[in-house]
């Protein structure tokens, strides 16, 4: 069977994307990144697609008269493309409902919080000011709202007493390139099954210690 085809949809510096890039290059990795597009021409996503020999693309939104035309251009290049999953990783422009209808359950989106807590932008803060205990990341599948789409892979981190903006954010992107190869790889494998609003995941285990001492579930 062909790898998994990804088109990887960023705004900014692709940190996410390179842990992408990374795993694909691991041995028995079932996917391979296919495409990256930006509505960025700036973005350092770009190059780092670039460096791996990916095709990388940058698809201005003022060259088109609404977001509904931006967004039936940007499907027609995945589509070209032959792209079997979209992932978005740090793509900082809201998708119309016909983008999300010709993708159902083959978008998927990581979040630098525990969903539906926090969703949104600037949410490590949030979570700092809020005083929570426990915060971590999240991926999903997309849905019309905003992070609201059913839930595949979550990772649960401490929140310290020390912790800023910053620090928590580091600790969380840490889980964040962990576990959104892990939720491509049992979408690549067959094993995800949206049940209405849960994603069950066959042959998986309970949650469990990651190395880091994050929680991650499942494991």
């Amino acid at each position: 069977m062909p790898p998994l085809a990804l088109g990887v949809l960023a705004s900014g510096r692709g940190s996410n994307l390179q842990a992408l890039l990374d795993a694909c290059e691991t041995g028995g990795f079932p996917a391979r990144v296919r495409l990256v597009v930006s509505d960025v021409a700036t973005a350092h996503a770009l190059e780092r697609a670039r460096r791996r020999g990916v095709e990388a693309r940058h698809v201005d939104p003022k060259g088109f008269p609404s977001r509904e035309a931006f967004d039936r251009a940007v499907t027609e290049i995945l589509r070209e493309a032959g792209v079997d999953l979209v992932c978005l990783a740090g793509f900082m422009r809201l998708l119309g409902k016909a983008f999300v209808a010709a993708w159902p359950h083959r978008i998927m989106n990581i979040h630098p919080a525990l969903l539906p807590a926090f969703p949104g932008l600037h949410v490590q803060r949030k979570a700092v000011e809020y005083g929570v205990k426990i915060s971590g990341c999240t991926v999903h599948f997309v849905d019309e709202g905003t992070d609201t789409g059913p839930i595949i892979v979550q990772a649960a981190v401490p929140v310290l007493d020390d912790d800023t903006e910053e620090s928590l954010a580091a600790r969380i992107l840490r889980e964040e390139h962990r576990i959104y190869p892990q939720a491509i790889r049992l979408f690549a494998e067959g094993r995800l099954e949206v049940r209405g609003r849960r994603v069950m995941v066959r042959g998986a285990a309970g949650g469990a210690a990651a190395p880091a001492g994050a929680l991650v579930n499942p494991s």
